[in-house]
């Protein structure tokens, strides 16, 4: 998993466990499976998107929406075939030596998002407008995905960190500790670890008001340390029930 914003040799079991296998080999193809795209909540999305795709060497990209009079598995059936997306790790293995590129694609609800890696492939020539992520971050559904110091980055997104900032400090005198608390315990973004060290900004900036107000502070232990574990493609009742985070992720307030 993602320790300081990338991933740990002692996690690494784990990253393939978070990784959900979108390609299919051979013999899983005679027996008809088929790639997996769609996405099911925002935070598996952005963890494929992050730790599997971005963090593998996926960083060029096009995103997109796709029209209300347009059936979004069409699309995905569509773009799939045009570049040859759903092929076995061993083709992707071949191509990548073979000086090709290679791509993923991905979707939530109405928002896709293609990625290639470096190499030769129709992609380049096809897609107008292609963005590097190493210098242009994937923005949707206030998150913010980049690429920097040779790893995945993911934070909260300029303006809906700027939102957030405003109504924290708009409460920060309003409500008591323990309402404060339970809007920390609430937050609405995964603990990667830049949003993180956003969050502890955020509770700085109250407590600053608070303590200048002569009002006790709101205890660090009211931030999670540790993210979910998601598993992006799966109902998302049975990703409720898969959903991991350990308790033990919070910070001791002491």
């Amino acid at each position: 998993m993602l320790v300081g914003g990338k991933v740990s040799v002692k996690g690494r079991a784990a990253f393939r466990s978070i990784c959900a296998p979108e390609q299919i080999d051979p013999l899983s193809r005679a027996r008809g499976a088929e790639y997996r795209c769609e996405a099911t909540t925002l935070e598996g999305f952005v963890q494929q998107l992050a730790v599997c795709y971005v963090g593998r060497g996926y960083h060029f990209y096009v995103t997109g929406e796709v029209p209300e009079r347009k059936d979004p598995r069409a699309v995905d059936a569509k773009l799939i075939d045009r570049y040859d997306i759903a092929v076995s790790k061993w083709t992707r293995a071949r191509r990548k030596r073979a000086g090709q590129a290679n791509l993923q694609y991905i979707r939530y609800r109405r928002f896709f998002v293609l990625l290639a890696t470096h190499g030769r492939h129709r992609f380049f020539e096809d897609e107008p407008v292609i963005k590097d992520v190493r210098r242009s971050p994937i923005r949707f559904g206030g998150y913010s995905v980049s690429f920097r110091g040779g790893h995945p980055h993911v934070r909260i997104d300029q303006e809906a960190f700027k939102a957030l900032k405003a109504y924290f400090l708009d409460m920060a005198l309003r409500r008591g500790v323990e309402g404060l608390a339970r809007e920390f315990y609430g937050f609405p973004f995964e603990p990667y670890a830049p949003i993180r060290r956003q969050q502890f900004s955020l509770l700085h900036g109250v407590n600053r008001e608070r303590k200048a107000a002569g009002l006790e502070p709101v205890p660090l232990s009211c931030i999670w340390l540790k993210r979910r574990i998601y598993r992006p493609f799966e109902p998302p009742e049975e990703e409720r029930r898969g959903t991991l985070r350990d308790s033990s992720g919070r910070r001791d307030g002491r």
